[in-house]
């Protein structure tokens, strides 16, 4: 038998050498470790049928190698190399079957040659091919063991995180009820120690101020102070915080590019007549011009155009941002240009696209429209969408219409924003007016009329400071 001998440093090179040289069908005789490497002895695929077809060889034995017992009846034919006695045990049942029972004594047994079973080559790949799926079956077990552990933590967090939440509202329930508590208690102390500062602040909450100016401005008040004297100084305090556009300080005299931003209804393309009527009264005509981005309500441009050629003012309508940065451009030698911009919800989607487009037009100065007939948290929420860092100030529209001037001017005073106008009607230009600081007061400070549901007497004025304080 023509055994082949092959070395490689790893199993996977010595098959590749035996493919090569011997093919597929090899016969693989042992496998094993040495030293730098892997030593393989392998068959030709031929060498079984060869043993097959080769005739059975007479060894030569002498008289020392017969069995006990066997001198001079020991028959040499029944003495015989099988291929079954270099590897009985290893050799598969279908060759084991059918092997030969001489072997060739040109085809010496191989020394040091451990046992081992031939499978064929295409066996050992099999084989090869069952150790990586197994090592990936033992990675795929692993990882879903870490994906079940990791779950198992996510659900514990999650629990961890929903009891966390509920003591948290629990936690917040208390404290509600111990402020609450405190402010009831604040409220009797006050009532019994200083009785023209919690009238003061009764009637400051009455009016429509929120509760943390109410408590600042109510400080001013002196707890030995008269209820005449209480009044004063409740003014007073209110007058040094109001921010006020005085004559002389006019929008229209300083000049530049104006947006009036508000929500819907809150009268923009009336209040821009009206600052392009006074503008035109004081300076030339040719000085100023208007733009309007109101492209979805019916009749806003038309509207403004008719205002326009009363006032003999060009007007100009854009679509977007890229056409009003041109259209300024253009217009980049008028001492005034006015923009109306598109009345929308406060919660609208769209208030950031048009605070974008104003952005990006250049120096656009914005002056914000405020509704005095709205609630103080109303008002709020329309400063926090349609304020920014370039609004310069506020204009209160619809004074007329408004039981008190105390939420808007809550407002003004808490975001520290300058009054610039006052608007009562839809008269142009008639109803635009300067804000007048004493009148100002007078609306905000305004008792309620005895026998309305909006006076508070008693310990209402503690149960309100309770609830907002909570």
């Amino acid at each position: 038998m023509d055994v082949k001998r092959y070395f490689a440093p790893t199993t996977r090179e010595a098959l590749r050498a035996l493919k090569a040289e011997l093919g597929a069908e090899a016969i693989v005789l042992s496998n094993r470790a040495v030293a730098d490497g892997v030593e393989i002895l392998a068959l030709p695929p031929g060498a079984i049928d060869t043993l097959h077809a080769a005739p059975r060889p007479r060894p030569a034995c002498d008289e020392t190698r017969r069995p006990a017992g066997t001198a001079g009846n020991y028959d040499d034919r029944d003495f015989h190399v099988t291929l079954s006695s270099l590897a009985a045990d290893t050799i598969p049942r279908h060759l084991a079957a059918h092997a030969p029972r001489a072997a060739s004594p040109a085809a010496p047994r191989p020394e040091n040659v451990r046992p081992f079973s031939p499978p064929r080559l295409d066996a050992a790949r099999r084989a090869e091919a069952g150790n990586g799926e197994q090592v990936v079956e033992k990675m795929a077990d692993r990882v879903a063991e870490k994906v079940v552990a990791r779950s198992a933590d996510g659900e514990r967090l999650r629990a961890l995180q929903q009891t966390n939440a509920r003591l948290m509202e629990e936690i917040s329930g208390i404290r509600g009820v111990i402020e609450r508590e405190l402010s009831g208690f604040g409220w009797n102390e006050t009532r019994r120690n200083a009785p023209a500062r919690a009238e003061v602040l009764g009637q400051l909450l009455a009016s429509g101020f929120s509760a943390a100016v109410a408590r600042e401005l109510s400080k001013a008040v002196s707890a030995d102070a008269s209820a005449e004297n209480a009044l004063e100084l409740l003014a007073g305090a209110l007058g040094q915080r109001l921010k006020l556009r005085a004559n002389g300080d006019e929008v229209i005299d300083a000049g530049g590019v104006f947006a009036l931003v508000g929500p819907t209804g809150v009268g923009k393309t009336t209040t821009v007549a009206k600052l392009a009527a006074r503008f035109v009264t004081r300076h030339d005509a040719g000085q100023l011009a208007l733009i309007t981005t109101d492209g979805y309500r019916i009749g806003a441009q038309e509207q403004l155009r008719i205002y326009g050629r009363i006032l003999g003012v060009p007007v100009f309508a854009v679509r977007d941002a890229t056409e009003l940065r041109q259209t300024l451009l253009d217009l980049r030698g008028k001492r005034m240009v006015l923009v109306d911009t598109m009345g929308m919800s406060q919660r609208d989607r769209a208030v950031a696209a048009q605070a974008a487009m104003l952005t990006g037009a250049g120096e656009v100065r914005r002056l914000l429209l405020l509704n005095a007939t709205c609630r103080g948290d109303t008002l709020d929420d329309v400063v926090k969408a349609f304020g920014g860092p370039e609004t310069v100030g506020c204009i209160l529209t619809k004074e007329d219409e408004a039981a008190s001037l105390a939420p808007a001017i809550d407002v003004a005073v808490r975001r520290k924003l300058d009054i610039c106008y006052i608007t009562n009607g839809q008269r142009v230009p008639e109803d635009l007016h300067l804000p007048r600081r004493g009148w100002l007061l007078q609306r905000a400070l305004r008792p309620q009329m005895d026998g309305s549901p909006w006076r508070l007497g008693g310990d209402d004025a503690g149960a309100m400071l309770a609830a907002q304080g909570a």
